[in-house]
């Protein structure tokens, strides 16, 4: 087989939290890489340096595994002055795969991302943020119970589990106490929504503006209290479920919103979308992954590849990568013009974690 004459640079991190992309990803990604492409290596940048590094090398197209890294390496998440990864990319004309700055900030805040969505004229559940520091009192629980409660800015389900689903205020209280001290961030809490779950891969078609928009519905084993949640341990064992969708009127349904989701985030290329009924059978919001994992059988993104369109492991990376170097990188696209929709100021972030 004749190579195609491209350097690609795999990016993620090993510092705890930095990394969407964990070391089995990475070595699954290299290994279908370097069957086609001349020159293949795995870039590890936990600091300011690896990622200098990194751009002198003037790699063709970096797989993006990572979201940011800290100015202050002491300070690691906790430094308000970070980096972002394609932020740093686009201002040194450095191709990458997927979303740039903007979407990723989004997606790594789901409050903003919900409200984003919301904006958008899309549905998403009530919800609002309880504060580290903030005791739960009746007086500012502005939502009525049953409520669902996960960390605001934490992938791979951390710190959801069987106590995430609450009842009453002693509950909440023990989970957003719980979330501030394991997890060291605040808590998005929202209506629950007892219906089924899907998440929806998207992929750009190449050589065209379409996309490939891939439903599959996910299903955990009940807990002790009956919720099917997505926790953490679920996630990380890969025992729930995952069915596609036969029902035509559902399906299409949640192919809307999530490519409309997609679309108000300003995604691009790649990402998934997770999705949940509400008791009324209607499709809501949940949050966005846009470095989703990517190994073979674990993880809904290529899972629904394979469900939805047939698309292995191996074609699915090398479309990835091929999205990336046909992008052409120019300041209309990486700086867009200010506009209503787009004009907003994002707070800094705590964590990136490996995300199913």
């Amino acid at each position: 087989m004749i190579k195609v004459n491209k350097n690609i640079e795999i990016v993620s991190s090993t510092k705890s939290g930095l990394s969407s992309m964990s070391q089995e990803s990475r070595d699954a990604v290299f290994a279908v890489l370097t069957k086609h492409y001349a020159e293949v290596g795995i870039t590890i940048v936990n600091n300011l340096s690896d990622l200098e590094a990194l751009v002198a090398r003037r790699p063709d197209l970096v797989f993006l595994g990572m979201n940011f890294v800290p100015v202050n390496p002491d300070l690691g998440l906790r430094d308000p002055a970070k980096i972002w990864i394609t932020k740093y990319l686009d201002d040194n004309n450095i191709s990458y795969t997927g979303s740039n700055q903007m979407a990723h900030e989004l997606e790594r805040n789901k409050p903003l991302a919900k409200q984003r969505v919301l904006d958008a004229g899309l549905k998403t559940s009530p919800f609002y943020v309880a504060k580290q520091n903030q005791p739960q009192t009746r007086e500012n629980v502005p939502l009525a119970f049953p409520l669902f409660i996960k960390p605001t800015s934490r992938g791979g389900g951390a710190g959801i589990n069987s106590d995430s689903v609450v009842h009453n205020l002693d509950q909440l209280e023990s989970k957003v106490l719980s979330i501030a001290t394991n997890q060291q961030s605040d808590s998005l809490i929202e209506e629950y929504l007892p219906g089924r779950e899907f998440s929806v891969a998207i992929l750009k078609k190449e050589h065209s503006a379409e996309f490939s928009v891939m439903p599959i519905e996910l299903i955990a084993q009940p807990d002790k209290q009956g919720s099917r949640i997505l926790s953490k341990q679920v996630k990380s064992s890969n025992t729930e479920h995952a069915l596609a969708i036969t029902d035509k009127i559902i399906k299409d349904r949640v192919n809307t919103l999530a490519i409309n989701a997609f679309y108000a985030l300003r995604a691009r290329d790649y990402g998934r979308v997770d999705i949940r009924l509400d008791k009324t059978g209607t499709p809501q919001f949940l949050e966005a992954n846009l470095i989703p994992s990517l190994i073979s059988g674990y993880g809904s993104f290529p899972k629904a590849c394979l469900l939805n369109i047939g698309m292995d492991y191996e074609p699915m990376i090398l479309s990835i990568v091929r999205l990336g170097l046909a992008r052409n990188l120019n300041v209309s696209e990486n700086n867009p013009e200010p506009n209503a929709a787009n004009n907003i100021v994002l707070p800094p972030f705590e964590d990136a974690s490996e995300s199913v």
